[in-house]
């Protein structure tokens, strides 16, 4: 996977940031994005984050993943 790729969510994710259910659970699984960018270091420093994948799927909505937890369409 690399910045600009397209991917899915294939497993369960439940947020509570989407910007049409606010404050509520809401599963994301299905949803299509695409990637911006891959944390790998932070202020020149290598950094292993829980987190590494943000996608954005609309222009008020992006959330951060696991590899595992998306795939490349």
């Amino acid at each position: 996977m690399k910045i600009g790729d397209r991917v899915r969510v294939i497993k369960s994710v439940v947020v509570y940031h989407h910007p049409e259910h606010k404050k509520e659970p809401f599963d994301i699984k299905g949803m299509e994005g695409e990637i911006m960018g891959i944390i790998t270091e932070w202020e020149g420093r290598p950094v292993s984050a829980n987190f590494p994948i943000r996608v954005k799927f609309s222009k008020k909505f992006n959330a951060h993943f696991r590899q595992d937890e998306v795939e490349t369409i």
